[in-house]
This record gives C-alpha cells, sequence and structure tokens, in this order.
C-alpha cells in the first residue's frame, strides 16, 4: 500500500513538473512595423532569465542554436520616450543668505 501511495505521489510530481517546464507555440503575426515573425516554439514566460532558448549557455532543441543573450545585462531604456504627466518643477525653498541665486 506504500508503495502504491508513494508512486501516486511521484506520478503526481511529474505531472507538475512537466507542465512547468512545457514550451509554447507561438503562432506568427506582423509587427507593428511591417515585420513579419515566423511561428516558433518559446519557453514558458516564468520572468526566470536562465531558463530560455536565446540565454548564453543554453541550446535551442528546435534550431541547435546556441544562445547568445547575456542575462546579467541590465535592460535598457525604452526606446520610445515616456509621454505621459507633464514634468512638475520642484518649489525651491527660500534663501536668506549669502549665495542665494
Amino acid at each position: 500500500m506504500r508503495m502504491m501511495k508513494a508512486l501516486t505521489v511521484a506520478a503526481a510530481l511529474a505531472c507538475v513538473a512537466s507542465g512547468a517546464l512545457a514550451d509554447q507555440y507561438v503562432r506568427g503575426y506582423t509587427r507593428q512595423n511591417g515585420t513579419y515573425v515566423q511561428p516558433h516554439m518559446r519557453t514558458s514566460p516564468n520572468g526566470n532569465p536562465f531558463d530560455n532558448y536565446s540565454t548564453r549557455g543554453n541550446v535551442n532543441p528546435y534550431t541547435g542554436q546556441a544562445g547568445t543573450h547575456n542575462p546579467y545585462a541590465v535592460p535598457s531604456a525604452p526606446s520610445v520616450p515616456y509621454v505621459g504627466v507633464p514634468s512638475v518643477r520642484t518649489p525651491q525653498a527660500p534663501c536668506y543668505g549669502y549665495g542665494c541665486r
């Protein structure tokens, strides 16, 4: 009976683990700039930069290509300027002595 319970627990854990590591199919689409992106497979998004096919040290099992992205790189600033609330000047404290502007 213990053996059956252990096998059931192991099977359940295997199902959960395989679901967490599942790949996703991405349909082809056209970007705003008109570039068509071919359909492809990707790892499930999870916020971890180390387990993606494109990360340095990993190999894409579908294409055989080695990853090139540095997982430690700091993300660059957005290329589109932020258009939102207009900047507001910070009020300065009054100056009552030498060196006031």
